[in-house]
């Protein structure tokens, strides 16, 4: 890839400047596992009072019915979107009782994998897929995995961009084409440089030893046992993106789902999803009359794909994502590489959007070519060792023409963000950008300020384990929550949209008409 040169950033300015990202919106989805008191997993049925899974627009829940998931609505300012998240985690917290939400993404302490109980989502034929494709992940990867948390970070950029763009670079192409090549432009950047993320925002170097399965040390190399309870690796970032958090990962590497374009994106997941694979086939599908996964294919569905970044696109009712790709194209974008941050009683920051936000624009406006074998091979070497070792001294990455060292190459992408930050500056008024730049760039030339390195220096001087560290900032961010409650006007409408949920829940369960075979039978025919 190419960075942006000067010329072109000016021509941005001379377009308006940064206006022309000016009011792209952004909304999160964050995870967190229900706990109690004592710090364990909640077995209690998601609360009624916080509505239903299956339509609540702000509060699901992931793979378990104690993990929560609060989604925010898209707003143009990242301030607008935290202030939305504050307020669905307030009123969560007053209506669960005496529990708490687990303060980082990875998980308290487990019992048996057959113990965490999968989500369910009501009796309707959707509310049906939902709770199988989560039983089938347990079945391929274990229970376990799936009570990780993780911030996905989602973003667009503004409609009036798009001619501008065009106009800008002589693109003859449809708007809508334009669109989807610079997002997929955008997302193939970000996959080069997608290590930067949990380099510098990681918050998972340390682990309940009650998580790991026999087997899995060899996946940890260099890890230490600090008293028992704790395994952790000395220079980690986010044990949350190694391999023992998604089992899947290393496998699904060998698919080789295709950036190239959107076309051919849809095709190589569509070819996984009617991919048949012998050892899902052993599983089975439909066993003494009860479904075990929706199908022994290499995905059941396009979410089991892991991935640093998606595309998306708003889908209709029962719409398959990639149907809704070909059909509207790519709306936003899904950044999923954030880990839960405990000392962030949201689990991200203001800056931390605000840093996206400009990495965001610098993998758009950069030159993406397609990326060969060779590249995805370093890819995945790099995403995978910052995961495991990112701060450790003298690391060096893999890049065309052989490595470089983790710092050099870290500097250099933060000083090709400056420009951007600078002109995203210009339209706001302010230096909220380039603060945000100035940060990193300091954790950046002194990893020991970044998050990962702060868990592990406040375990030791605490003498605290992982999981006592991890209880301790949940108790603080419940206290904190609690002591502000919402006024009752906030309140009033999280009680409104929790009552409509449950509403809109039963007319789906009593609209319903097919047997459940006929639903998913006709869900996976679905073509344009």
């Amino acid at each position: 890839m190419k960075y942006p040169d000067s010329a072109r950033i000016d021509a941005l300015g001379r377009t308006g400047g940064g206006c022309l990202f000016h009011g792209g919106l952004k909304g999160l989805e964050k995870e967190s596992l229900r706990v109690n008191p004592d710090g364990s997993l909640a077995l209690t049925p998601h609360p009624e009072r916080l509505g239903s899974t299956l339509t609540h627009p702000y509060i699901t829940t992931d793979y378990s019915e104690a993990l929560l998931e609060f989604i925010t609505p898209p707003t143009p300012e990242a301030s607008e979107t935290l202030a939305f998240l504050d307020e669905v985690q307030r009123f969560t917290y007053a209506n669960i009782d005496d529990e708490m939400l687990w303060a980082a993404s990875m998980p308290c302490r487990l019992g048996n994998d057959e113990d965490i109980p999968i989500a369910l989502y009501g009796r309707s034929n959707i509310g049906h897929m939902k709770h199988v494709y989560r039983r089938g992940l347990g079945h391929r990867y274990g229970r376990r995995m799936q009570t990780i948390s993780g911030v996905h970070f989602n973003y667009s950029l503004p409609r009036d961009f798009w001619p501008a763009w065009k106009e800008l670079f002589g693109l003859d192409l449809p708007l809508p084409a334009v669109r989807n090549k610079a997002y997929f432009g955008l997302i193939r950047n970000f996959h080069r440089l997608g290590w930067l993320v949990p380099y510098l925002f990681g918050a998972s170097p340390a682990i309940c030893s009650s998580f790991l399965e026999p087997g899995m040390e060899d996946l940890l190399p260099g890890a230490m046992n600090q008293d028992g309870h704790t395994v952790y690796l000395p220079w980690a970032t986010s044990l949350r993106m190694s391999d023992i958090g998604y089992r899947n990962k290393a496998a699904q590497a060998a698919l080789g789902i295709s950036y190239d374009n959107l076309d051919a994106y849809v095709a190589s997941l569509t070819h996984a999803i009617e991919t048949p694979w012998e050892p899902y086939t052993r599983i089975g599908v439909k066993v003494d009359g009860e479904y075990r996964q929706l199908n022994d294919h290499i995905l059941q569905i396009e979410n089991e794909y892991y991935s640093f970044i998606r595309p998306k696109q708003l889908a209709r009712s029962g719409e398959k994502p990639t149907r809704a790709l070909q059909r509207g194209g790519v709306e936003y974008i899904e950044v999923r590489a954030l880990d839960v941050s405990a000392f962030d009683p949201l689990g991200v920051n203001l800056p931390e959007l605000h840093f996206l936000e400009v990495f965001l624009a610098l993998c758009v406006l950069s030159d993406s070519p397609l990326i060969d074998a060779d590249e995805q091979a370093h890819i995945d070497h790099n995403q995978t060792l910052v995961a495991i070792r990112g701060r450790e001294p003298g690391l060096r990455l893999q890049r065309a023409g052989g490595e470089v060292a983790l710092s050099d190459w870290a500097l250099e992408v933060l000083d090709a963000m400056t420009p951007i930050a600078e002109l995203l500056d210009e339209c706001e008024g302010d230096r909220r950008y380039r603060d945000a730049l100035d940060r990193q760039r300091e954790v950046a030339r002194h990893p020991e300020t970044a998050p990962s390195a702060r868990m592990l220096d406040e375990m030791r001087a605490n003498n605290e384990s992982f999981f006592e560290f991890a209880l301790r900032k949940s108790e603080e961010h419940r206290r904190d929550a609690l002591a502000r409650p919402l006024d009752e006007a906030r309140a009033a409408f999280f009680r409104e949209a929790a009552s409509k949920s449950l509403a809109d829940q039963r007319a789906i369960e009593e609209a319903d008409e097919l047997s459940f075979d006929e639903f998913l039978a006709r869900y996976f025919a679905q073509t344009l």
